[in-house]
């Protein structure tokens, strides 16, 4: 039996370390404490030198299995609510993998400070840093921000630099792991006992709120969005998993197991094997007049 998923844009609070009942929150919106998920070992917390060191695998399993992670991709663009002959930015970008599924006639720009991911793997490359944005103020009509901040301490910087490259009235579209969330705990237990850098995530919390208001944002919609990975078979999952998160101290079917353990595996129409997922996601408009 497939577990009955809230329905995305549904809003939620979080508890602590679990997801409790949907209900409508009234602006502004906020993001209740969890508890942080302790991890184990050493471990590269910064984004720039986390990639530099792994970002070649990451972009191999997205290269090999492009459409895994589409749904994931379509929820943050769905937060976003983009329309045709919006300039937006993708930051940080990875390969660039949100591109292909932004809406007809908008015009996406990608700033990734890693190399490894940028040229796939496949020549040396110039890495840059991640802030300052290299853009004039006012650029964008939207920035999106997937899965990638939870590497980032300094988040309000960040915050910063986005509110100052959007147009008055923009949009910052965020999706990423809440913290005490079982996705944190997969993430910061499993993943970071048996990869190349460890891990332990700086995830969305209750200050991410107070973060984005102090850099001139307005929450318009705060909720958790679950969703499946999708593959062919359990054994495209461990692969796609095991490269992702440059896992190095653990085998295909170990690392299968976790995740069936840890998040959940559903079997969907036609075979495929769907693991699940979920992120945090908030829209945030910048203050017209800021």
């Amino acid at each position: 039996m497939l577990k009955r998923f809230v329905s995305p844009g549904r809003l939620i609070a979080l508890g602590p370390a679990r997801l409790v009942t949907p209900r409508r929150l009234r602006p502004p919106y906020q993001i209740a404490d969890c508890a942080l998920s302790p991890a184990k070992g050493p471990f590269v917390s910064n984004y720039e030198k986390l990639f530099q060191q792994r970002g070649s695998a990451y972009d191999r399993a997205m290269q090999d299995f492009p459409d895994a992670r589409r749904e994931e991709f379509l929820q943050v663009i769905s937060a976003a609510k983009l329309e045709p002959g919006m300039r937006v930015l993708d930051v940080p970008a990875g390969g660039g993998y949100l591109r292909s599924h932004l809406p007809e006639g908008c015009q996406w720009v990608g700033h990734e400070p890693c190399s490894a991911f940028t040229n796939h793997g496949s020549v040396a490359g110039q890495d840059t840093d991640l802030l300052p944005l290299p853009f004039a103020a006012g650029t964008f009509d939207a920035v999106i921000s997937l899965a990638g901040i939870h590497h980032l301490e300094d988040k309000a910087a960040f915050f910063s630099e986005c509110h100052r490259v959007l147009k008055p009235g923009g949009v910052l579209a965020l999706s990423d792991v809440a913290e005490g969330s079982a996705i944190a705990r997969f993430l910061d237990g499993f993943v970071g006992a048996h990869n190349s850098t460890g891990h332990r995530g700086l995830y969305l919390n209750a200050a991410t709120g107070h973060r984005l208001a102090e850099a001139g944002f307005s929450i318009e919609a705060c909720s958790t969005t679950p969703f499946h990975w999708r593959f062919a078979s359990r054994g495209d999952l461990g692969t796609f998993c095991r490269g992702l998160f440059d896992v190095i101290g653990a085998s295909l079917d170990a690392v299968a197991d976790a995740v069936a353990d840890q998040l959940g595996i559903d079997v969907l129409p036609g075979g495929i094997c769907a693991m699940r997922w979920s992120l945090l996601t908030i829209r945030a408009r910048k203050l017209a007049n800021s």
